[in-house]
């Protein structure tokens, strides 16, 4: 068909060459594809580009209609188009129009730009068609792929939301990886709690080294422990002598040559890295760098979601086992104050002291009630709400107890030192639970220890609080004493800044699954606040971590009180008691301790009936003391109670009881501090010195 096209004379050659060969020279050498169509549609020449792109031979092309080149979908439209173009032929250059598709011969299509031009002004009723592929443009490529990027990020993001486990999302990540980067491994790495070991969470790819689950010391000795050491991305090329480039693939001697690896972070912690490995050596560019960023920020905040609903459904568990024991132990507390009050009127009848074997039943019963009371005191200490019984702790015998204890439990590996300060130095809180949060230092200590080493606690007085923890507490109410300052010192791993910052929030935990609650540093905090003190942490990775409990020294004026509140008081008899207690053998039990005590005692069952009991005006001063229970059924509550009945007598002293702790925690925070607060069940001895206390104020 070329022989038969004539070159217009202001085109062929001044050489003198001729102009048809020069003609088909250049039209198959041109690099995009052409196709010449006749009038009625049908291609009348086709050079080698077209044959390629279109996937015909030149020969299949020529007298293909031009219909078969373009897909089902678009016909009728391309029709219309040949239509108004064959009516006003104008020249038509590339991208006028977009995403113009060309059907393949083997139905596949190619996104392509079409130059159109007319040849009716050289003699030939002819139309050459210029075919581009546009997706080898090195900018449509990068967009294209950019575009799929997005696509398979919106795919995670959606999985991550419909599904909801991070585990599922986990797999995904790895697989995506490959398929976008058309890479030939990935992996997931995640650390552990205890920052020690890396754990393989997810593998994909016929060349993935490591198994799902194995685990590798930390920090590895490859482009995964540079990526965890400086908390950006990484790569390497064609390194294979290097540990992180080399590792066979299974039974083929291949080389994974390249690789890139990006940090898995949440909120400023690298917890983990995603790699991405291939048998060529190749390098990765920012784009593919960042997609792989993004899907490590995507994992990143599934993990972090799915820890999030972990603790909260751990809180709820807990905040649900809390309610219930402090339920139980408000019905138990009851019960347990009426049988050893009982027993106490028991152990004290003239009848009893003559028969040994009663004797011997009575002081039975009341030791496995003494027990019972100490239950619900376990139950309430887990489920935090334990009331504080401060008291004078002597620090150096509290400690060197503690060390010895210590010594017997802990690796032998660890050595304890003990420095108490200067002797006689006293502290004012609960020695139980002062106890109890020093051991559990310690025993964080011990598993920042993994190999031994020194736990040092030392004890001195201090005059103030540091000025870094002072804003903590309220001063007035810190006494006049100073503090004692309890250190205790490991010489372990440290901590980082961001987990020293987030030591104290409760459920956060640096240990593996199932070997930490979060909670042992969070009750420290929240002792020692009680305890109107304050606690501080001093670490540094690789230098050990000091904690230290600032805890209000026994002053002189409250050595003297505690000397007093101690000692058994005398009662005034005849004091005139109003009992108010809605349980009705416990109220007989109270009654007869307050009888016992030589009151005068008026019962009544609830608040209103209490508020009866006053009477008008003129009774004004008819008692001297209340007693009453804080809850007490559906009206008025003791609290309540309490402070109208005072604000009507003045000068009547208040003891408040209750066997369910949060009431007498909230009591304890807004009760005036001449108000006494008394844990049921209670002796007659403490049931004693509480009224004393009250009854002379």
């Amino acid at each position: 068909m070329a022989e038969h096209l004539q070159v217009p004379a202001d085109l062929r050659p001044a050489s003198g060459l001729d102009g048809a060969s020069l003609f088909r020279t250049l039209f198959a050498a041109y690099h995009d594809a052409l196709v010449v169509v006749d009038a009625g549609g049908t291609v009348v020449l086709a050079n080698p580009s077209a044959a390629t792109l279109l996937g015909y031979s030149v020969e299949e092309l020529v007298g293909l209609p031009v219909d078969a080149l373009v897909p089902d979908a678009v016909r009728p439209r391309h029709a219309a188009f040949r239509t108004a173009f064959a009516r006003e032929k104008r020249p038509r250059p590339m991208g006028m129009q977009t995403e113009l598709l060309a059907r393949r011969k083997d139905g596949s299509t190619v996104t392509v730009e079409i130059a159109l031009s007319p040849l009716d002004k050289q003699g030939q009723p002819l139309v050459v068609a210029a075919i581009r592929d546009i997706g080898a443009y090195p900018r449509v490529k990068q967009a294209l792929q950019r575009a799929h990027y997005s696509e398979q990020l919106a795919r995670l993001g959606r999985l991550a939301i419909d599904v909801g486990d991070s585990e599922v999302l986990t797999d995904e990540v790895p697989v995506a990886a490959i398929e976008a980067l058309r890479a030939d491994a990935a992996t997931v790495y995640l650390l552990d709690g205890n920052l020690h070991e890396l754990r393989v969470a997810a593998v994909a790819g016929a060349w993935a080294r490591e198994a799902r689950g194995s685990r590798l010391p930390h920090p590895p000795d490859s482009t995964v422990g540079m990526v965890l050491a400086e908390g950006r991305s990484a790569l390497y090329v064609d390194e294979p002598d290097e540990p992180r480039a080399t590792g066979a693939a299974a039974g083929s001697g291949a080389e994974l040559r390249s690789g890139v690896g990006v940090p898995i972070s949440d909120r400023g912690r690298t917890i983990g890295v995603l790699a991405v490995r291939s048998l060529a050596a190749r390098s990765y560019d920012a784009d593919e760098t960042g997609f792989l960023e993004s899907l490590a920020n995507l994992l990143a905040s599934t993990l972090q979601r799915a820890q999030s609903e972990q603790a909260l459904n751990h809180a709820q568990r807990l905040e649900s086992v809390g309610q219930l024991t402090g339920g139980i132990a408000h019905d138990f507390n009851n019960l347990l104050t009426v049988i050893q009050g009982n027993l106490q009127v028991l152990d004290e009848l003239p009848a009893l002291a003559a028969d040994d074997d009663a004797r011997q039943l009575v002081d039975a019963a009341a030791r496995a009630s003494r027990r019972g009371a100490e239950l619900t005191s376990k139950l309430l200490a887990f489920s935090r709400r334990q009331v504080l019984q401060p008291t004078t702790v002597d620090v150096a015998t509290l400690l060197g107890s503690l060390a010895d204890m210590l010594r017997r439990t802990l690796d032998q590996r660890i050595r304890i030192e003990v420095d108490a300060g200067p002797a006689g130095a006293a502290a004012l809180a609960d020695p139980g639970q002062l106890e109890a949060a020093l051991l559990n230092i310690a025993i964080n200590a011990r598993d920042a220890m993994p190999e031994g080493g020194t736990l040092r606690f030392r004890a001195q007085a201090v005059g103030r609080l540091p000025a870094h923890v002072a804003h903590e507490i309220d001063l007035r109410q810190a006494g006049a004493g100073g503090f004692i300052a309890i250190a205790v010192a490991d010489s372990g791993l440290g901590m980082t800044d961001e987990v020293r910052k987030r030591a104290f929030e409760p459920f956060f935990t640096t240990k593996s699954a199932g070997r930490g609650t979060g909670l042992g540093l969070s009750t420290v905090y929240g002792f020692a606040k009680q305890s109107r003190g304050a606690v501080s942490i001093d670490s540094v990775p690789g230098g050990g971590t000091t904690l230290t409990l600032y805890i209000p020294a026994l002053s002189e004026v409250a050595g003297a009180a505690g000397d007093v509140a101690g000692t058994a008081q005398p009662l005034r008899r005849g004091l005139r008691a109003l009992l108010v207690e809605d349980d009705g053998e416990v109220r007989t039990v109270v009654r007869r301790f307050l009888e016992g005590f030589g009151c005068e005692v008026t019962t009544a069952a609830n608040g209103e009936q209490a508020l009866l009991a006053l009477g008008g005006p003129a009774d004004v001063g008819a008692f001297d003391l209340l007693v009453s229970d804080i809850a007490l059924g559906t009206g008025i509550r003791g609290t309540e109670l309490a402070a109208r009945v005072q604000e009507r007598l003045p000068g009547i002293g208040v003891v408040l009881v209750s066997g369910f702790s949060p009431e007498l925690l909230d009591a304890d925070q807004h009760a005036p501090p001449h108000w006494e607060l008394l844990q049921k069940p209670f002796s007659r001895e403490e049931f004693a010195s509480a009224i004393a206390r009250v009854a002379s104020a």
